[in-house]
């Protein structure tokens, strides 16, 4: 059964009430974001926005979407230029697109999380993303718990977390990269029947 296609009305308000969104928060800042100020922005009711989003994260969530979806592309392009890169290539490439992607849109998540504490882990890109990373833990290391090594990796990019290590600690995107590629090489070790164990 298809998914109802979107009434060309409820389509156009949504392009409306995202681009307004981004013009406040490039004018303003996240700390005022509301949705009644961005109705009155989009120019529509703020019923429409709160049927629409629900609440603030929900709205955030929109527009981080809006932003994954762009990651997703780069990424699928990545792995169909004819190099066919190798597992953990693929899962290095993807975690390595993932801390820009985060590095991006870390105002943004920090917001949603503020709304939402939970709300990440019901996220369409959350899911996607683990679900992503679950398949390609599987081809690397088959046997392992993939599911528990892709909520693993994925915590790193936890927002509160990711900005505590940029802006407390100093960390930058090629540090965070580089513990990613060392819990990826252990996970092909194990793939590769190296347990790390004496024998």
């Amino acid at each position: 059964m298809t998914a109802p296609t979107e009434r060309a009305d409820a389509a156009r308000n949504r392009l409306r009430i995202l681009d307004a969104a981004r013009r406040l928060l490039a004018a303003d800042g996240f700390a005022g974001l509301s949705l009644d100020e961005v109705a009155k922005e989009a120019g529509v009711g703020v019923g429409t926005v709160y049927r629409r989003f629900h609440n603030r994260a929900g709205l955030v969530y929109a527009l981080i979407e809006d932003n994954e979806t762009a990651f997703q592309e780069a990424f699928a392009l990545r792995c169909a230029d004819g190099s066919a890169p190798s597992p953990p290539d693929r899962l290095r490439a993807f975690l390595h697109g993932m801390v820009e992607l985060v590095h991006d849109n870390r105002e943004l998540l920090l917001l949603a999380e503020a709304s939402a504490p939970a709300g990440r882990y019901r996220s369409a890109p959350f899911r996607r993303h683990h679900e992503q990373v679950v398949g390609m833990i599987t081809e690397l290391a088959p046997g392992v718990d993939a599911a528990y090594l892709a909520d693993l990796l994925l915590m790193a990019y936890t927002p509160g977390l990711f900005d505590h290590q940029r802006t407390e600690r100093g960390w930058d995107a090629d540090r965070v990269k580089r513990g990613l590629d060392v819990v990826v090489a252990g996970i092909g070790a194990v793939g590769a029947g190296d347990t790390g164990q004496p024998r």
